[in-house]
């Protein structure tokens, strides 16, 4: 009915356009939300990346732009938006340059920072400047709380702006009548504007075959725990234990993974960064700063950089290629029930026929290198898992309360509990498989999910001058204490393995030393 409303509403003009700006691929999968809701409302979402300008004009563009950007560094537009920004920056622009334009946009950013959402301000001031006019409330979510907490409803609103950005533009292009047919038509049928305004929920409802999880199909393990009285990360208590959910749209596979033989050579890790210069360089020195009974751990390092062309400046930023935690990796390997084939090598290619919309091959995953290599150094698989990630482990479920957990935790019913019990907790993609032991993922779930194992970013805090050839950093080994949601306690990711890559230089011992009786071996990052 919605779909008939539609058409009855927009005619031919069902169409809007959708750009994303990402770094780290946030904006990117919310604009694929977008873009699949857009579909069970009747709508073409013509989605593109804001740097692939050859495929889209905003000086012609007649139709409603919605655009999702994020925020790096201290406040700078996304990399994929620099081109964007300085061609609407352009000063020699009319103030009616985008005077025809509609548009509405969600900024994404993080509020410990100073310049909270400044890509998408800057992006939305500047179309402001040459005369585009809002049709949406511009949105702006911040990380530090929880993204969803914005995203989740500036998405359910988006319908009803968009249908009245599309009445007004035909009344703007003198089709009154068509107007007046519609007013009619809705006057006649209430229930289809009802059903309309909550779309957003209805479409995107799928669970089992029957389409609602009654309050009546309560799976007997929340049964047996219903005498706790506080909700955990594997289960719930009323009222969300006992509601029907409104979970989202299952995301669309789209990778395809087989296994070769053992032989062969893994790329070489500058293959995995994108931009920017990377050297390999010996740690000369390590010391502890902190008492062994402090809070907190602190060492500062020293790198010998004499070898490299690498100049800097006291404060400068860099960033060190770490890998993630082996013994993590092994524990992934048994669960995935593949330890067998950590050495062997995969090839990772995009799934013929997938639904995906503009499905490639993720950069950041070699075409063929081992198993091993993939889950160590190019999956984040410390992220906190999002809503689309759980939803799809859903499936993967067997156990019957398991799955109805993961239901819960990804849909809009269980928020606050996924704020709670998943994202302040830092429950990573292990702390889940073991919460919820039924639930066996597949190898390419994982590569379609889980993000880019970012390089960390470290201030230098020496002088080329006082220390030429030497580069000095301080850190705090971060510690995740253990927590019902998290049995063991977990070092960060580059820091713990900086801390364990340097503790020969911080206890040498006579087993470390060389046969001259000199310093430890030296250790590279």
């Amino acid at each position: 009915k919605s779909a008939l409303f539609w058409e009855m509403c927009c005619d031919l003009k069902r169409r809007f356009l959708l750009l994303y700006a990402t770094q780290k691929g946030q904006a990117k999968a919310i604009a694929e939300e977008i873009w699949q809701q857009a579909g069970a409302h009747g709508l073409e979402a013509d989605m593109h990346c804001i740097s692939e300008m050859d495929k889209y004009n905003l000086e012609t563009e007649k139709d409603p732009v919605v655009i999702v950007i994020s925020t790096t560094g201290t406040g700078d537009p996304p990399d994929t938006a620099r081109k964007f920004v300085k061609k609407i920056q352009d000063t020699t622009l009319p103030p009616d340059h985008f005077a025809h334009l509609q548009y509405g946009l969600l900024g994404l950013g993080d509020s410990e920072y100073t310049f909270f959402c400044n890509g998408g301000k800057t992006v939305d001031q500047r179309l402001q400047e040459l005369g585009a006019q809002h049709f949406y409330d511009t949105g702006l979510a911040d990380d530090c709380v929880g993204l969803e907490l914005v995203v989740d409803p500036w998405i359910d609103g988006l319908w009803l702006a968009l249908r009245e950005s599309f009445l007004l533009q035909k009344e703007k292009e003198g089709m009154s009548s068509d107007t007046n047919a519609v007013s009619s038509a809705l006057s006649a049928a209430p229930h289809v504007m009802h059903e309309l305004n909550l779309s957003s929920e209805v479409q995107n409802l799928k669970l089992e075959d029957e389409g609602v999880l009654s309050q009546k199909l309560i799976d007997i393990h929340l049964v047996a725990s219903a005498r706790d009285t506080e909700p955990s990360l594997v289960h719930s208590v009323p009222p969300l234990s006992q509601s029907a959910l409104n979970i989202p749209a299952l995301p669309p596979e789209y990778i395809e993974v087989q296994f070769q033989d053992a032989h062969g050579e893994n790329p070489h890790l500058s293959s995995l960064i994108s931009e920017g210069t990377i050297f390999e360089v010996p740690v000369t020195k390590a010391v502890q700063l902190t008492r062994e009974d402090a809070i907190k751990t602190a060492l500062l390092l020293e790198l010998d950089i004499a070898d490299t062309v690498f100049d800097y400046q006291p404060g400068d930023a860099f960033c060190v290629i770490c890998p993630n935690n082996v013994n993590e990796v092994e524990e992934l390997l048994q669960i995935l029930e593949l330890p067998e084939k950590g050495e062997c090598f995969v090839c990772v290619k995009v799934k013929r026929g997938t639904k995906k919309k503009g499905a490639v091959h993720p950069q950041h995953i070699p075409e063929r290198s081992t198993l091993k290599f993939i889950l160590t150094w190019c999956l984040e698989i410390r992220a906190i898992p999002k809503k689309a990630f759980l939803r799809a482990l859903v499936e993967c479920t067997s156990d019957a309360g398991e799955k109805r957990r993961l239901q819960e935790l990804c849909s809009r019913q269980g928020a606050s509990d996924y704020t709670h019990f998943i994202r302040e907790s830092n429950v990573c993609l292990l702390d889940l498989l073991h919460a919820f032991p039924s639930c066996k993922p597949s190898l390419n779930l994982l590569i379609e999910h889980l993000p880019k194992l970012q390089a960390r970013s470290y201030s230098v805090s020496s002088s080329n001058f006082y220390q030429p050839g030497k580069l000095w950093f301080l850190f705090n080994i971060v510690e995740f204490p253990a927590c019902p949601a998290r049995p063991v306690s977990r070092k960060g990711v580059c820091t713990g393995w900086l801390a364990e890559l340097v503790a020969p230089l911080l206890h040498p011992s006579k087993n470390t030393l060389d046969k001259k009786g000199g310093s430890p071996s030296t250790e590279k990052v």
